[in-house]
């Protein structure tokens, strides 16, 4: 029988860094879907604070910080990522483990929303996109999660099934930015 190897989804792939912009991947923990049974979003949230610190996102919105997140993820949903989820918020959401579906990636660097300017249909600029401020959108053809964590860093999560093309799209335009001395 042969022995298998767990590997992280973008394992041999990071980091890559272009001019000042440095790609690499998060140990992001556990992840777990919250999706709040109907009339339960509130009693969610405290039970979400009690639990684990922060309370459950406002839509484009990502609550607690560091290695403990809440993060929108669409209506009626987000994603717990960092502690292993409570048992007990089951009784007021569906929850469901995510941890081994997602590649996580930091694009940091002062070049970071110029990278994504080139991949991105959203105005990630920080006077439009602070900190803690989230959104689920199309990076190229992937469908992604950028939430940003500082003020020239993002947080960036898509399918482990797409983790190669999630590398090579930011990684060419790291690459292009780069080379136009933009970052």
């Amino acid at each position: 029988m042969a022995d298998l190897i767990a590997e992280t989804p973008c394992a041999g792939l990071l980091p890559v860094k272009a001019g000042g912009v440095t790609l690499s991947e998060v140990d992001a923990g556990a992840m777990t879907s919250l999706a709040p049974f109907k009339g339960q979003e509130k009693a969610l949230s405290g039970a979400l604070k009690a639990a684990h610190g922060m309370t459950f996102p406002a839509a484009n919105r990502a609550t607690g910080k560091g290695g403990a997140r809440a993060i929108w993820f669409g209506q009626g949903q987000a994603m717990l990522i960092g502690p292993e989820c409570d048992a007990a918020l089951g009784s007021l959401a569906a929850i469901t483990d995510q941890s081994d579906a997602w590649a996580v990636v930091r694009l940091d660097g002062a070049g970071a929303e110029d990278v994504l300017a080139r991949l991105a249909p959203v105005d990630l600029r920080v006077a439009a996109f602070k900190r803690g401020h989230t959104a689920r959108t199309m990076m190229q053809h992937l469908m992604v999660s950028i939430t940003r964590v500082g003020d020239n860093a993002f947080q960036i999560m898509a399918f482990r099934s797409m983790a190669v093309t999630l590398v090579h799209e930011l990684e060419t335009a790291m690459k292009g930015v780069a080379a136009r001395g933009a970052g």
